[in-house]
């Protein structure tokens, strides 16, 4: 049977026709895409003004975290091409997604991942999808330098975003979203560490509106952690530092492409702290029932600070047209990095197994 007329066995068999696959491709999958598009009430009534908020939950596919869209179609080109290895620098999302379908390919995973800065939810589906993971004395822009230059000499194929299928395949997710809304949103807000997938989504809207797809291309609002904003200074950060690990990254890859999707769609990169990284986490799954990483969070932490006037911010929700329809993409599960929720877990109430205790101990 042609992949072609499979419509809900991953991104390439629904989108074959905007990928660079053929017929001949060899697809490597495991069901990624179709994420919910969550409404969220009290972040709408946060906005006010009849807009209407959405959460892009991309924690849900196979791994855990978006990257899997872009490797279903990285992996697969590799394989078409012959490679028998993949090799990746992560901060742990893309280690797990290229881990899964070197697995799934039978193909051999590399990993090089900066030594002590990764969660273990991550780093323990790196170790069981079978890669070879090295931890170096260095931070993530270092592990790219070398898996670069290992690239250039050495018969494995880089699967990071340098690699052009990446973000081919992580443009999808701006199609499933013109599809369910009937249009593209009015802004789209994002975490933004390596830039890749901000990069992505504005393809991916360019895409369909000149398919006649949509009517038109959102607003494109990218946010960074303040101890981890090249961008954001427009400058290097030689030492990242941040809670939220899987945007701890000091020189993005997909900078330039990132500057254009801002510039282009009329958006703006803000920064958030750590604090209200983790206060954004805990508001949505508390408010939302929706457990997100705290990298995913940095998008509502956004959509916070620009709602508030006594913030310094690049971007004024106020600004946003009455009736607008925002989605922010919450990238990765929870469950990559549940260490940061420690803190919660203290909260536990010990009993005696008594019904009176119990009744008495939750009023």
């Amino acid at each position: 049977m042609s992949f072609r007329t499979l419509h809900d066995r991953g991104v390439i068999a629904r989108y074959s026709d905007y990928l660079p696959v053929t017929e001949a491709t060899p697809v490597v999958s495991l069901n990624e895409g179709s994420t919910p598009l969550i409404h969220s009430p009290k972040l709408s009534a946060k906005v006010g003004r009849g807009c209407e908020v959405y959460i892009k939950y991309e924690g849900l596919n196979p791994t855990g975290s978006f990257k899997d869209r872009g490797m279903t179609v990285a992996l697969s080109k590799a394989l078409e091409d012959g490679a028998r290895a993949v090799i990746c620098a992560s901060t742990g999302n893309t280690s797990a997604a290229a881990a899964a379908y070197a697995a799934r390919a039978n193909m051999t995973c590399i990993v090089l991942l900066p030594a002590g800065k990764i969660s273990f939810g991550k780093l323990v589906q790196a170790f069981m999808y079978g890669a070879k993971v090295v931890a170096i004395d260095g931070n993530f822009d270092d592990a790219l330098r070398l898996v670069r230059e290992i690239g250039e000499t050495e018969p494995i194929a880089v699967v990071n975003s340098i690699n052009p299928h990446r973000l081919q395949g992580q443009k999808t997710a701006s199609f499933e979203i013109i599809e369910e809304l009937g249009d593209a949103p009015d802004v789209h807000i994002l975490p933004v560490g390596n830039a890749g997938n901000i990069s992505a989504y504005w393809l991916g809207y360019q895409e369909f509106y000149a398919l006649k797809k949509s009517t038109r291309m959102p607003v494109m609002l990218g946010f960074q952690a303040a101890g981890s904003a090249p961008i954001f200074h427009q400058k290097v950060i030689e030492r990242p530092e941040t809670v939220a690990t899987a945007i701890r990254i000091g020189n993005p890859a997909s900078w330039d492409k990132a500057n254009d999707a801002i510039a282009q769609s009329g958006g703006a990169v803000d920064i958030v702290t750590d604090e209200e990284i983790l206060a954004a986490q805990f508001w949505l799954a508390s408010n939302e029932g929706i457990f997100v990483e705290p990298a995913s969070a940095s998008s509502i932490a956004g959509l916070l600070k620009s709602l508030d006037p006594k913030s310094a911010r690049a971007y004024d929700a106020a600004q946003f047209p009455e009736g607008s329809k925002i989605v922010c993409v919450v990238t990765g599960h929870g469950l990559k990095d549940p260490d940061v929720g420690k803190e919660q877990c203290e909260k536990v109430i010990s009993a005696r197994a008594e019904r009176s205790e119990i009744l008495r101990l939750i009023g």
